[in-house]
């Protein structure tokens, strides 16, 4: 891996700072409004200020043309110039420093000194000496979680808050234990930083972590003088740590860690106050605690974009890392896609803010029927909508809670059909493919961007079906698979089912076996046991090449069935003659 160095901005106040890691070769803009790297609180910085990008061993620094104030390298104002580190230049108030430092956890080091573990209820009971002070910063809290627009901008805002609100802290950090509290675990420190950035490496405690995250307590360590030869969080006369352990499970395993020295200007003693550190532990705890609560209401509000409440409850407790990881799942994935939306579109052109309104409700609709069957919210395409089931709960009947869904979308768009022409979904149809078969379920995107999605032929599948409910003209197709699912249960739930064809769609090798979905005899009068049957027997004679026979048994079927309109064209089209090598495939 590449050498990356991190650039360290500070302001005039201790709180007007950030640290951040330099890639290789990419250019970066320095700015108040530059997103992560904005510099938001120096008024003599312009809105984008400089350009720097890190490559091979330096940082090549370019003042930007719109910048109104010079950037200042060894004392002079400098348009163009290469930063080494522990090299740094200066823009108005601030100072940007090019820092080589390193983090390395320390597994063996001494017992320390002094040792003090603090209780939450303790730290609740004792009163803050600073109090207006610490909620200051603690108040900024709640603002840096919804503004971080990913965890690493998360964790640089976090760090800069504790150290803004330990002032006797020289270094911290939030890390994370991986592997749970055996000595072999894996400590993983997600952001540093350290007020000298002349100080070349960080490293914290690998034991101080482990126990405090095992005992779910704050834990301080003190080290005197000796233990300077050791290499071991330690400055001065005095030194100390401390670990203060996240909890939740959107915190699980995470800690923070604070280290410093002790008051140069206090007369070294064989015991250390410890109750002097009570403060500073009560305001991590704070801030831990905040912090976690915050998390789950965000963990909550990310689950909620993809999962049913019901799924939500069983997934309680658990690291939303871990539920959305990408795993193989058996799956059935439904894709509805909204019909008349073009001819709306054009009927509506000087109301399209109301004709978009429209189209939320009818998605609304879409997600809405599929999150009540237990279903995951996997994608919007334009007007369509897919879900699936069977991830990240296995779920045994996921085909008959796919199909209950397509029912259900089905049944609220008829339903306003019959309704006034105000209705938010009077004048949409909708098509609707279904299938079920193998496929990798979960998350994928970046660290900015993540969503939830299904992998394989499954999902192309499902997508074909709800293309070819316009060639066979009926609202909803389902697979073979599918269907075999839903005839095994079929007695007990009502669902009825159409064999409508054996298809070759166009693009494919493969003839699909496709079916129709139908609701109860009771939901759907118009279409009787007994008209599905005729129809089964007339599909049955014109995949024997009885095509006449066909159309006599298709005459004696409703006039609004539009799937034997289907079938019945194209036996006319072929003048009721099988085409030469008939194999009872209709390719489209």
């Amino acid at each position: 891996m590449p050498y990356m160095p991190d650039l360290i901005v500070q302001g005039s106040q201790p709180q007007f700072r950030w640290r951040r890691t330099l890639l290789p070769d990419q250019p970066i803009v320095l700015g108040r409004t530059c997103g992560n790297w904005s510099i938001p609180w120096d008024p003599q910085i312009s809105r984008q200020h400089a350009t720097v990008r890190w490559t091979e061993g330096s940082l090549e620094v370019q003042q930007r043309d719109e910048a109104s104030n010079p950037v200042y390298f060894n004392g002079r104002p400098r348009s163009q110039f290469s930063l080494r580190p522990n090299q740094h230049f200066v823009i108005g108030d601030t100072t940007f420093t090019l820092v080589d430092a390193k983090v390395r956890v320390a597994v063996q080091v001494p017992r320390p000194d002094d040792q003090q573990t603090f209780t939450t209820d303790f730290l609740q009971s004792i009163r803050f000496r600073h109090a207006d002070q610490r909620i200051d910063v603690l108040s900024r809290l709640p603002g840096i979680i919804a503004r971080a627009n990913n965890d690493h901008e998360l964790f640089v805002q976090l760090v800069n808050l504790l150290l803004s609100g330990v002032p006797r802290a020289d270094a911290a950090a939030l890390v994370r234990l991986r592997g749970g509290h055996t000595p072999d675990s894996n400590v993983e420190v997600l952001h540093w930083d350290h007020r000298d950035t002349a100080t070349a490496a960080f490293t914290p405690s690998a034991g101080l972590i482990r126990e405090a995250l095992q005992q779910s307590q704050s834990i301080v360590h003190v080290w005197n003088g000796p233990t300077k030869q050791t290499g071991f969080t330690q400055s001065e006369s005095f030194d100390w740590a401390f670990c203060t352990p996240l909890v939740g499970a959107s915190c699980r395993n995470w800690a923070f860690y604070l280290t410093g020295s002790m008051d140069s200007t206090a007369a070294p003693t064989s015991q250390t106050p410890l109750h002097e550190f009570q403060d500073d532990v009560k305001f991590t705890e704070l801030a831990a605690s905040t912090l976690s609560n915050l998390r789950e209401v965000r963990r909550s509000e990310r689950l909620n974009q993809f999962f049913s409440p019901a799924v939500i409850d069983v997934l309680a407790g658990q690291d939303p890392d871990d539920i959305l990881a990408p795993r193989e799942v058996d799956v059935s994935v439904l894709f509805c896609d909204l019909r008349g939306f073009a001819r709306h579109s054009e009927q509506e052109s000087g109301n399209l803010l109301g004709l978009l309104n429209r189209v939320s409700d009818a998605l609304g609709v879409m997600t809405g029927e599929i999150l009540q069957q237990g279903g995951v919210i996997g994608d919007f395409h334009g007007d369509a909508a897919m879900g699936f089931w069977g991830w990240p709960l296995e779920q045994p009947d996921s085909a008959l809670r796919a199909c209950r869904a397509a029912l259900a979308i089905q049944q609220n768009f008829a339903a306003a059909a019959q309704e006034d022409r105000q209705h938010a979904l009077s004048g949409f149809r909708v098509g609707i493919g279904i299938a079920s078969g193998r496929a990798v379920a979960g998350k994928i995107g970046t660290i900015d961007q993540v969503k939830v999605t299904v992998f394989g032929p499954v999902v192309n599948l499902a997508s074909r079906l709800e293309t070819l409910t316009k060639n066979l003209r009926t609202p909803v197709l389902i697979d073979e698979q599918t269907a075999q699912s839903i005839r095994s249960v079929s007695a007990t739930t009502g669902i009825r089912l159409r064999r409508v064809a054996r298809v070759c769609p166009t693009g494919l090798t493969t003839p699909l076996d496709v079916c129709e979905l139908l609701p109860s005899g009771n939901g759907f009068p118009e279409l009787t046991d007994e008209h599905i049957a005729c129809y089964e027997t007339a599909l049955s004679a014109f995949e024997e090449g009885e095509w006449t026979r066909a159309i006599e048994l298709l005459h004696h079927l409703p006039a609004t069935d539009q799937v034997k309109d289907f079938l019945t064209v194209y036996i006319a089209q072929h003048n009721r003659t099988p085409p030469a090598g008939w194999d009872r495939v209709i390719r489209l």
